[in-house]
């Protein structure tokens, strides 16, 4: 990369200690003390939501976040963010500020909560609520502390919401505009039956309902502790601080890239109506000086159902993306966009607008975004760029009856949430995470299967299925899921025409998956333990991806791509296995200067097959890694031939 640009505004290091405290109201020290203090404060809040959580989407997945805004007058700067999931951090800045503008802050008490869920007003969709809590000091409003919390259901045509299928916003269930739910610490009536008049899941949504407001007092009572201690100039400076050291960080990270004009793309294969059209995320990223354009007006429109995201899903990705691939220490706060101008006109996938240009499944589009960004930015940054990631959750939503006749959904649990991330010039990729934009935990195999009629039989990583590099790409996930009673299952595997793991620096892209449901044998047995050999697919129904005609296994060059919402509800009966497959992620570097004993090391633990590790690393491996993974050795004779091939 080139050399820094000389930035054009002060560093905060080169301040004196007299216009540090002039300009932030405190000196260094208690600046960096209070932002800490603050971090601390989200993070408690945190902890105490997801140690009382009654959804399984917040207590096993970690689906909420939490933040601290500074007051109107300073533009609502959100200074500090929970350590939780990031496709609401990047939105929230931007959605505590509309929520309070369009109610007034003027009518807000001390005491009050705010919710707002309308992905239009402040970006993700109708199951994320964002609860907002004014803090006042002698009745003027100084902050506002933030909770956002994915709701298990919020009413709609699909029991739990995650689904591709909805063709408008009056079909992803209730959206609520900016109004009170506790009004001076007394809940609201109306707005609580509202809501609780159109969730299927009530029983669960109350209690945590409750726990957000204890932990928004909590919130405020933190935020008031260190106004105390250290005075409301210092503490709202430090807000300031904060969002300017981020700012700081992003600027030094983009004078150290080329100025130049660097184009890139993401594919999406097909929207939930048909397969007649795909969707591509096309970015021309314009790099002058300290400051970057993000140009998204090559995207497609957006599409026929809600696979869209809205412009503020959009700015988050961007921000991830960019914190990712120059400075994964910039902190995330209002400043990260400082010097980053986004550029998209209304009405594409990643910019929709109501009503038929529904948002459900945001984060797919909001991720196509990072990715048009890894393939524009990772040929100018050389040993800097990243391998890219999975590319889709392949998100399983379901729901049925038990036999005793009691309902159940599972959402997010049993699909390919989990998968694989690229390589970096520092090492080997993760093999089993999020995609680059969430920041989840993986629910226990146990309560799953106490919460759903289901039996995990496989979870492991897919042999050959990292991109190939110096540094390997992670495996693929490679999950069998046995459904014990009839189901409704809507799948959602977005990116398998084409592999999403890009390479970097000479690193191999990892594969594409797919998705396949193994029905009951005739008398109703389930299919038992499936192997991985390509003729097991043979008796499948292909879901998604591009498979062989005959075969049914994966056939990425010559196979039919097979269309995840050929059946918009994939109704099962019991004893069905549900196998998902995800893309690998992307490898880093030229394979041939892999280390032998780490292509050794593979092949010994499955990663790596003995064929694949002399077709794309050019190295021997002889012996058998599975009855004798100790006696596996290289032929390096073997090895120094193979790999002085031209």
């Amino acid at each position: 990369m080139s050399s820094p640009t000389i930035p054009t505004a002060p560093r905060l290091r080169d301040l004196s200690d007299a216009h540090f405290r002039e300009r932030y109201g405190a000196d260094r020290f208690s600046a960096t003390v209070i932002t800490n203090r603050l971090r601390y404060a989200v993070e408690h809040m945190s902890t105490g939501f997801m140690r009382e959580a009654f959804s399984p989407i917040i207590r096993d997945w970690y689906d909420f976040a939490c933040t601290i805004s500074g007051p109107a007058d300073k533009g609502y700067p959100m200074a500090v963010v929970s350590n939780s999931l990031v496709v609401f951090l990047g939105t929230m800045g931007d959605a505590v500020r509309n929520a309070v503008e369009e109610y007034g802050p003027e009518n807000l008490r001390p005491g009050d909560v705010l919710i707002c869920n309308d992905p239009y007003r402040g970006g993700r969709h109708v199951n994320d609520v964002a609860f907002t809590r004014p803090v006042f000091v002698d009745g003027e409003i100084v902050s506002f502390v933030t909770m956002c919390a994915h709701q298990l259901d919020m009413g709609g045509t699909v029991p739990g919401g995650f689904s591709a299928t909805k063709s408008n916003v009056y079909e992803n269930g209730l959206v609520i505009p900016p109004m009170l739910l506790w009004s001076q610490d007394e809940p609201v009536r109306s707005t609580f039956s509202l809501i609780f008049d159109n969730t299927r899941w009530g029983g669960m949504l109350l209690p945590d309902f409750k726990s957000i407001f204890q932990q928004l007092k909590l919130g405020e009572r933190l935020v008031l502790e260190n106004i105390d201690r250290y005075g409301l100039t210092a503490y709202l400076g430090t807000l300031d601080y904060a969002c300017d050291t981020s700012a700081e960080r992003m600027r030094d990270a983009i004078a150290l890239v080329p100025d130049g004009d660097y184009a890139g793309s993401a594919l999406i294969d097909a929207d939930g109506l048909d397969d007649t059209v795909d969707y591509t995320v096309r970015v021309l990223v314009r790099k002058r000086g300290e400051d970057m354009e993000i140009d998204l007006s090559g995207t497609s429109p957006q599409a026929r159902t809600c696979i869209n995201c809205g412009v503020l899903d959009a700015k988050t990705a961007v921000g991830v993306a960019l914190t990712m691939l120059l400075d994964p220490k910039v902190p995330f706060t209002s400043g990260t966009w400082r010097n980053v101008d986004i550029a998209v006109p209304p009405g594409t996938i990643v910019s929709s607008l109501p009503p038929d240009g529904g948002i459900m499944m945001f984060w797919e589009a909001s991720g196509a975004v990072a990715s048009a960004i890894f393939d524009a930015l990772n040929p100018v940054l050389g040993r800097h760029g990243i391998g890219g990631d999975y590319g889709s959750t392949n998100t399983h939503n379901a729901s049925g009856l038990r036999a005793d006749g009691t309902p159940w959904t599972s959402a997010t649990q049993c699909g390919g949430e989990h998968g694989p991330w690229g390589a970096t010039h520092v090492g080997d990729g993760d093999s089993y995470t999020v995609l680059f934009t969430l920041n989840n935990l993986d629910p226990a195999t146990e309560t799953i299967e106490r919460d759903s009629p289901v039996v995990l039989l496989r979870k492991e990583h897919a042999i050959d299925t990292g991109g190939a590099g110096r540094f390997r790409g992670g495996a693929a996930n490679l999950k069998d899921a046995l459904w014990l009673t009839a189901g409704a299952h809507y799948l959602s595997p977005f990116r398998t025409k084409q592999p999403s793991g890009v390479g970097a620096n000479g690193g191999q892209a990892g594969p594409t998956g797919a998705m396949w449901l193994f029905p009951p044998s005739d008398d109703g047995a389930s299919p038992g333990l499936l192997g991985t050999d390509p003729q097991v697919y043979a008796d499948s129904v292909p879901v998604a991806g591009v498979l062989d005609p005959d075969t049914k296994a994966l056939d990425p060059v010559d196979g039919r791509y097979h269309y995840f919402a050929a059946e918009q509800v994939w109704a099962t009966g019991p004893n069905t296995i549900l196998r998902c497959l995800t893309n690998g992620g992307g490898g880093w570097g030229d394979p041939l200067q892999r280390d032998p004993e780490r292509v050794l090391a593979d092949v010994r633990n499955e990663y790596v097959s003995i064929a694949g590790a002399a077709r794309d690393y050019g190295v021997v491996v002889e012996g058998d890694p599975r009855l004798d993974p100790e006696g596996v050795r290289i032929d390096h004779e073997a090895t120094a031939r193979l790999r002085a091939r031209p």
